[in-house]
């Protein structure tokens, strides 16, 4: 049976893993699978690790930048503690 394309919406694609966690800044360090930008809504997922949260910014060699692509290792601002390992998904 196909499946239904309106569901297909708010579908997480996996864009990342968290490298490591800086909870003195509340900051992660992702090494991007696929691309992000501010403005996009992220969900960090791990063992005790479930929140959803909009990137307001994000920084690459502690320089901001607006966008990031597969490959980068970035720094976002988070709101709740994150591990290593956990998975970073954009969310919808």
């Amino acid at each position: 049976m196909p499946k239904d394309m309106s569901k297909e919406k708010s579908k997480e694609i996996l864009i990342g893993e968290v490298m490591g966690f800086y909870s003195h800044v509340g900051v992660i360090a992702i090494q991007l699978s696929a691309p992000l930008k501010v403005g996009d809504k992220v969900h960090v997922k791990g063992a005790t690790t479930d929140f959803t949260q909009k990137v307001d910014s994000m920084q690459i060699e502690h320089k901001k930048v607006a966008v990031a692509k597969k490959g980068d290792s970035v720094g976002i601002k988070v709101k709740d503690k994150a591990r290593k390992n956990d998975k970073v998904y954009k969310a919808e």
